[in-house]
């Protein structure tokens, strides 16, 4: 028998076996037949490729394997691609197989193999092309990695053996086969041209031999793809800690350090070291995996599924990009689901900036091990840590490993997103700028929940209970509580913001900074508030309306929280018609229940209850729930919020004209886009009012007559009881701008702080809140009132003077005038009593404010 014969049976043989314990993993997109592709392997790669009469395709691996090549013959038979082991004849040539191993071995001495300076076969096919101008050969790069897709995992003993960057032994090879053989990942990547390879290489670098530089980039491809999969080759712990400790920035800091503290340097050093050792992360794979396989028990248990969208997008750019996610921070669970997701879906889990609140024992360590590095909540005056920590931010994005942090700062407690903090980005940016490695983009995500674990926890806090200090005991308390009663949870990741494009925008893509201490240059800072407000829009673009948020924001706008379930019924349909016809963003998420399958699950969830009755079932929400739904009504409140405010000026005023709504729609539109961060620009505006008042006549909610008058459907009829309802959720904001508007009026220009108007303002919310049932905790949001206050400055409204005082002339006044055009007399009356004070009541109300911060700052002193 031949050897090629015999060589084939044993192919054979071996596929048989191996595919009785192997079932490999396709991730990304399998190809359907290789082609061509444009795309540069890397930077240096050529751009086009040579037109040809006739090509092959051939594959390339990274590593001498001979499984690795069996697993990719088997896929690349059952995706009917070429195999990859069938013998291949081109040009009179014959090759044993269309697979080319960068680390080659000799096929012929198994016992001894010496290795080759390069691949054989790849140095046959370049002769091959110099001898024959008309063909080319594909080279199709592969990457295999054993124990990586997580799917199946259910053994502690296998997260020993799972593929890292050292090139794995015979024995852990088999190991590998055995453990891991249903549980392995393979990515095609684009092909490339091997004909353009061999012409870049002597065009560009005519000092090396073709086959030198072709190993070389095909080797440096790969590795950036195995990257991606595994994270940067990292070293461990001590030895980035001890590089750290050594960098010249660091080093700088410490001497300064000495000199201003008056200590030697061991001991200026010894603090330096104790700094990092409470920094940095201990990341560890096992850790990891270990993590992925107790999380996947837990969302079990707790959440009949977790979705997720737009996954693809990230998987495409991590090929190319330093990635930061910047998700929304709505509960504690938010980091651990999230790097779930990406190491589920066979990414690199992103190193986690956490704070320091967080480094509790045990769970603390736990969190190291998973990426997290701890950061304290200030650090202001501390030059020393703030050296360690830019420096080890700068290691992490050196190494180009993916981070993760929270642009709000904390977690939100009403559901909105929260104005951001932006130490950490301009941390990013400005260690980016000191030594440019990967580009940087940006992810904002969207996490959105149907039942929060914290929730009865965050309206406490709003309501003036001081905040539950982290801890292990509060954590095993937490756990007691947890219904099993979750509903489903939805990521959705959101349009990227590149980081070089802001730059660009703002005219700083030259800005070089040096050393860590630098200050960051003006135009810089306008990068980073350019890029938290972008990412904070883009994440409400990726808004995803659950059936939880729906009911909430229907059911919060009637008077008693209760609805006919028939009008409710249409009602959910009527919202559902016009998000799909007019949606906020593309990559918005609608559920696809109807609105009977709505109420279904919301009363699954325990949220709402069905009153049964004679005349037809009324639908009410469950009793406590009415504040915890406000949360999720807060969720997806900013994708409403421009036909609630159509349909609230329709509504009120009875009749109004065209361009009177439109006016009045622009004067309010910036206090709206600074609090709900929507999406669009001040000169977008007026096509998109336009846009959703047609909308709202094609669902016969509003009516235009000759005279370009919007007119509000006839009183009691079902028409415009929907109107009614969907006016409700812009009402709260007016109701608080007007609020504020009303007190600074009363009082007079040059007559009352900000600070004063902000506790002032929190304290009226609060009383609002229980006198008129608003059960909306940032009705009294402090936050909500400084924004406010913000913007009117920004508009020119008002001013501050020397002393601190808010100045404003007639146009201020006119403005607060104008809120009978959108509020009742009713509410108009009841806002002019609460909001007028004699100076008595003034100096009493904010000596109450005052006691009220005091004693809350001893209860922090004494935890």
């Amino acid at each position: 028998m031949s050897n090629n014969g015999f060589g084939q049976i044993y192919r054979r043989l071996s596929s048989k076996l191996l595919d009785l314990v192997v079932t490999p993993h396709v991730i990304g997109e399998a190809p359907e037949t290789p082609t061509l592709s444009n795309e540069p392997t890397t930077a240096q790669t050529p751009q086009t490729t040579t037109q040809t009469t006739k090509s092959i395709t051939c594959y390339v691996l990274q590593n001498y394997s001979r499984s690795n090549a069996l697993v990719l013959d088997g896929e690349t038979r059952r995706l009917k691609l070429q195999p990859a082991l069938d013998s291949v004849h081109i040009a009179g040539q014959h090759e044993k197989a269309a697979v080319v191993f960068l680390q080659h071995k000799n096929e012929t001495n198994l016992l001894n193999p010496p290795p080759y300076a390069f691949p054989p076969r790849l140095l046959r096919f370049i002769e091959l092309l110099e001898k024959h101008p008309e063909l080319d050969i594909e080279l199709v790069p592969v990457t295999i990695l054993w124990g990586r897709s997580p799917d199946k995992e259910d053994s502690l003993f296998r997260l020993l053996f799972t593929d890292t960057w050292a090139t794995p032994s015979k024995v852990k090879q088999l190991l590998n086969i055995g453990v891991h053989g249903r549980q392995t990942f393979l990515e095609f990547h684009p092909a490339q041209s091997l004909r353009s390879l061999v012409d870049y290489a002597k065009e560009h670098h005519p000092n090396l031999s073709p086959a030198t530089y072709i190993v070389s980039q095909l080797n440096h491809y790969l590795d950036a793809q195995r990257e991606v999969v595994l994270g940067p080759d990292l070293s461990d712990r001590r030895n980035v800690m001890q590089s750290l400790i050594k960098s010249p920035e660091v080093q700088d800091a410490i001497r300064k350090e000495s000199i201003r503290a008056k200590i030697s340097m061991i001991e200026s050093e010894r603090r330096a070291i104790g700094y990092v050792n409470e920094i940095a992360s201990d990341y560890s794979y096992s850790t990891v995996r270990f993590a992925e396989m107790a999380l996947t028990r837990l969302w079990t248990q707790l959440y009949d599924g977790v979705e997720v969208n737009n996954f693809s997008m990230v998987r495409e750019l991590a090929k190319e990009y330093e990635i930061i996610y910047t998700p929304c921070h709505r509960s504690h669970i938010d980091y651990l689901l999230l790097s779930y997701v990406i190491f589920k879906r066979g990414l690199m889990v992103p190193y986690i900036a956490a704070g320091d609140n967080l480094n509790m024992p045990f769970v603390g360590q736990i969190l190291r091990g998973g990426g997290a590095f701890f950061i304290r909540r200030s650090f202001r005056g501390n030059a020393l840590y703030t050296s360690v920590f830019k420096e080890y931010l700068y290691s992490i994005l050196s190494r180009n490993t993916p981070l993760e942090y929270f642009i709000e700062g904390g977690r939100s407690r009403t559901g909105r997103l929260l104005p951001p903090k932006t130490g950490m980005l301009a941390m990013t940016i400005h260690g980016h700028l000191r030594g440019k490695s990967k580009p940087i983009v940006f992810v904002p995500t969207y996490i959105g929940y149907e039942r929060l674990m914290e929730g009865s926890t965050y309206v406490g806090e709003m309501q003036g209970k001081p905040k539950e200090a982290e801890s292990v005991l509060g954590l095993l308390r937490a756990l007691k509580k947890i219904e099993r009663i979750f509903g489903k949870v939805h990521v959705n990741f959101g349009e990227p913001v590149f980081l070089d494009d802001v730059l660009k925008a703002h005219h700083a893509e030259n800005v070089q900074i040096e050393h860590n201490d630098d200050p960051i240059p003006p135009e810089v800072s306008e990068v980073v508030m350019s890029s938290a407000n972008a990412i904070l829009e883009n994440i409400n673009r990726a808004v995803v309306i659950n059936p939880v948020s729906l009911l909430s924001l229907i059911l919060l706008a009637t008077p008693k929280h209760t609805l006919d379930e028939e009008i409710f019924i249409k009602q959910i349909d009527t919202y559902r018609k016009l998000l799909s016809s007019l949606p906020y963003d593309q990559r918005m998420q609608i559920t696809p229940l109807s609105g009977k399958e709505v109420i279904a699950y919301g009363l699954k969830l325990k949220l709402i209850k069905r009153v049964q009755h004679a005349l037809g079932d009324i639908i009410a929400i469950e009793d406590n729930q009415a504040v915890l739904l406000t949360y999720f009504r807060n969720n997806i409140l900013h994708a409403f919020i421009l036909p609630s405010l159509v349909a609230a000026l329709v509504e009120h005023n009875g009749k109004i004209k065209r361009q009177h709504l439109i006016n009045a729609i622009q004067t309010l539109y910036p206090f709206l886009k600074a609090e709900l961060f929507l999406k669009w620009q001040q000169a977008e505006l007026e096509p998109q009012i336009e846009q959703h008042i047609q909308a709202l006549v094609d669902l016969k909610l509003i009516e235009v007559d000759h005279e370009d008058y919007l007119n509000s459907p006839v009183r009691n009829s079902e028409e415009h009881s929907q109107l009614s309802i969907l006016a409700a959720p812009v009402m709260q904001s007016l109701e608080r701008y007007y609020m504020t508007l009303a007190l600074i009026t009363q009082r007079g220009s040059g007559n009352i702080t900000a600070k004063q108007v902000e506790d002032l303002s929190h304290l009226l919310g609060q009383r609002l809140s229980v006198l008129y049932e608003f059960n909306s905790p940032e009705f009294f949001d402090k936050a909500l009132f400084q924004g406010f206050l913000k913007v009117l400055t920004q508009q020119g409204y008002i001013s501050t003077s020397e002393q601190g005082a808010l100045i404003f002339d007639e146009e201020f006044s006119k403005m607060a005038q104008n809120a009978n055009l959108v509020l009742d007399d009713a509410t108009l009356q009841m806002l002019h009593h609460i909001t007028s004070f004699t100076d008595d009541e003034l100096k009493e109300a904010l000596e109450a404010v005052a006691a009220q911060n005091a004693k809350k700052r001893m209860k922090r002193k004494k935890k």
